[in-house]
């Protein structure tokens, strides 16, 4: 598969910042029911698997919020657990890291503006369910 976003920066892996809870519900098979299960779940996937299709090196960052705060950063994912709303910590995250390429997997449009404003790239949650 061709990475459809070009070549990675030579000493910059690509920031990818995960909307836990917008990927995880964008599922239904029963994530409500134990909503951080269902974000450690996402996070070993992304351990894993990454960023499917994207060859160069990856930093991935998974912002979880609400009841899925707690879940624990594994080899390979940070989890942030935000104190508040997981979408003000997902653009305070893509404006800390302004001077290097980042993607930002959400299907929520409203933060899908949010970051892009910052010059943030933004895919669905399918870059990362598959």
């Amino acid at each position: 598969m061709t990475d459809p976003l070009g070549p990675p920066a030579p000493d910059d892996p690509l920031l990818l910042i995960v909307d836990g809870a917008n990927v995880v519900g964008s599922r239904p098979d029963g994530w409500w029911r134990d909503r951080r299960g269902a974000a450690g779940r996402l996070r070993d996937r992304l351990a894993a698997e990454g960023l499917p299709g994207h060859d160069g090196a990856v930093e991935i960052v998974l912002v979880v919020e609400g009841a899925a705060r707690g879940v624990e950063s594994v080899p390979g994912v940070r989890v942030e657990s935000a104190p508040g709303s997981g979408d003000d910590r997902i653009v305070e995250l893509a404006a800390e890291h302004s001077g290097r390429r980042r993607l930002v997997v959400t299907a929520d449009r409203e933060l899908r503006r949010r970051v892009s404003e910052l010059g943030a790239e933004v895919t669905g949650p399918r870059a990362v369910l598959g």
